[in-house]
């Protein structure tokens, strides 16, 4: 329960960091080119790999929190940061082609699913 409770938190402050940071990125650089996105997806990445390490090697705290901070915060910062770690853990496990494989259609099938439900939004 307390895990479920630590996501929720977790989710609604990564959330709202997202909002922040979206609205920061925009005010400084404009939104000519999806800067904010980019930088909160390589940002929420980076800490996920730290963070991931860690937590699982050199900091001790509970299951809940880790989950909280992982799949709550991170997860409601970014995404993108959950694939970028899955890519990483089948790399680090020897399954290179999955791991290119995995990469190559999550973008790609997220750009067709993206154009295709503008498209269809837009055809009615």
């Amino acid at each position: 329960m307390w895990t479920y409770f630590a996501i929720a938190v977790g989710g609604t402050l990564g959330c709202w960091a997202r909002y922040a940071m979206t609205n920061l990125i925009q005010m400084l650089f404009g939104r000519s080119f999806p800067i904010a996105t980019l930088c909160i997806n390589v940002l929420g990445s980076f800490l996920m790999g730290f963070l991931f390490i860690e937590t699982l090697n050199r900091v001790t705290i509970s299951p809940a929190t880790r989950t909280g901070i992982l799949t709550g915060v991170l997860g409601g910062f970014t995404t993108f940061s959950t694939f970028s770690m899955e890519a990483l853990m089948l790399a680090e496990n020897g399954e290179m082609r999955k791991a290119a494989a995995y990469v190559a259609l999550s973008v790609s099938l997220g750009l067709l699913a993206v154009f295709s439900g503008a498209y269809l939004a837009r055809s009615h």
